[in-house]
């Protein structure tokens, strides 16, 4: 876990707190420091501080995402008005939590995001290839790999964790497309995925729903 904070005092006890929790802290003080750690080293969670010496915390979590850095970030920062947290999440963070701040909330948030992550990098196992949520690639047992936006891949990702399962479409709108105002964004991404991945990819079980189908 990479800790960037530029308070002496904080940076050394929030890396004590998560030592003692049983992670492995590493501890920086400056936005520039935090860009070469990042760009240069693997971790699980990134925790950041906006206000930084050298480079802004925001600025060096863009920089790390345009590289190509997935490593999910918590900012914890004073500035914690709804427009300061919309900024940060919209820029690159998983979450964003205020200071002051209650020790077992951020515990809390930190291991939801260990969770997070470690379900999105995992591979799954479809009909006819292996699916990346991760990197949102579909790879195809006979070559080839297909790379999905960001809505399809959670959409292939909430049928490929539930292979065998027929979902209705009022299910998939709960599920998958909270944001739609009706049901006929599934069909839509129904018809996405099948242009991609082919026709049998996603099955129509007549008068239930859709199943995942093989792909290729």
């Amino acid at each position: 876990m990479l800790v960037v904070e530029d308070d002496a005092a904080l940076a050394v006890m929030l890396q004590e707190l998560l030592e003692g929790e049983g992670y492995t802290v590493a501890s920086v003080h400056d936005g520039q420091r935090a860009l070469h750690e990042g760009l240069s080293r693997k971790f699980d969670v990134i925790v950041l501080d906006r206000g930084l010496p050298a480079i802004d915390g925001l600025d060096v979590l863009e920089r790390l995402r345009r590289k190509g850095v997935t490593t999910p970030a918590l900012i914890l920062s004073a500035l914690s008005n709804p427009a300061d947290r919309v900024e940060g999440l919209d820029r690159g963070a998983e979450d964003y939590l205020g200071k002051p701040f209650d020790i077992e909330e951020l515990l809390a948030r930190l291991r939801s995001l260990l969770r997070r992550h470690s379900e999105s990098t995992a591979v799954l196992e479809i009909p006819g290839g292996v699916f990346e949520p991760g990197t949102r690639t579909v790879t195809l047992a006979g070559g080839g790999q297909v790379i999905l936006s960001e809505r399809e891949s959670e959409f292939l990702e909430h049928l490929a964790r539930h292979p065998h399962q027929v979902f209705t479409r009022a299910v998939l709108l709960e599920s998958v497309f909270a944001d739609a105002d009706d049901g006929g964004v599934v069909d839509t991404y129904v018809h996405y995925l099948r242009k991609k991945l082919g026709r049998s990819a996603v099955l129509t079980v007549r008068g239930l729903g859709y199943v995942l189908g093989p792909v290729g």
